[in-house]
């Protein structure tokens, strides 16, 4: 079941300097939203924020509220690895675990959740991961070989098998294109348009072109200058965003003017 994010008032700070200001968004189940903007507007640590990731970061911490189907990712007594749970992460560079299987890959974040299973119930999780990402058969006569013996854009869609073999509600990627060639970022949008269909997706991306083809709706990000936070400054239909945006600076950066 793909789920509603809710971004109310948000803020997000690094100690005490604030990054992201006042962000509130609704974010649609079953769709795909893109977060564009020029560098350092804090489209990457707002991402961070809707699965507690940047936590990570010491000292980072947030104010307002980040819902997902009304329940407060940040309440009181809300465990931060269940929260990752339910809402998984791609990254800008694939990181498959360098001494681990393609098959130990697929599984390493059920079995980082304690999930014994059998090893009939593993394959079986393991073939319906990789046919989700798209690679099963590319792989499935090596899965017992390196996962960083594959190609690039491989690389990236066993990091995808292995987020969504948790069975998370939520995927969001970070620039999970940037590093890939123009086939295998092809063979990225292709999937997460077949994703959608179960997930709710949060896409960052610098590729205009990649973000008018992907996504349903797009959020776009600036900044006032260094040292200053991250604004919302637009967010709708991403048809909208790339024809007819309200705002002037929106039309500036999606035309390439400034960026």
């Amino acid at each position: 079941m793909s789920k509603r994010i809710e971004v109310d008032d948000l803020n997000v700070y690094y100690s005490k300097f604030l990054a992201v200001e006042g962000v509130s968004m609704n974010i649609e189940p079953r769709s795909v939203t893109a977060f564009i903007g020029p560098s350092g507007c804090g489209k990457s640590t707002l991402l961070r924020t809707l699965n507690r990731m940047h936590e990570a970061i010491p000292g980072a911490h947030v104010q307002g509220e980040v819902l997902l189907d009304g329940e407060d990712l940040y309440g009181p007594g809300v465990d931060p690895v269940l929260v990752r749970r339910q809402v998984g992460m791609v990254f800008q560079r694939a990181n498959p675990f360098p001494t681990m299987s393609i098959r130990e890959n697929v599984l390493a974040g059920v079995r980082l959740n304690n999930k014994r299973m059998s090893k009939s119930d593993a394959d079986d999780l393991v073939e319906r991961s990789l046919v989700g990402a798209n690679l099963w058969n590319e792989v499935k006569d090596r899965l017992d070989k390196p996962g960083s013996g594959l190609s690039g854009g491989q690389q990236q869609r066993l990091c995808i098998s292995r987020a969504i073999a948790v069975s998370p509600e939520v995927l969001l990627m970070d620039e999970p294109c940037s590093a890939l060639d123009p086939i295998s970022t092809l063979a990225i949008e292709d999937l997460i348009d077949e994703l959608k269909q179960e997930y709710t997706i949060v896409i960052v991306t610098h590729n205009m072109q990649q973000a008018s083809r992907v996504s349903d709706r797009t959020a776009f990000f600036n900044i006032a200058g260094t040292g200053k936070p991250g604004k919302l400054i637009e967010y709708d239909e991403t048809s909208k965003i790339f024809s007819t945006p309200s705002v002037q600076a929106t039309e500036d950066y999606v035309s390439g003017r400034f960026g």
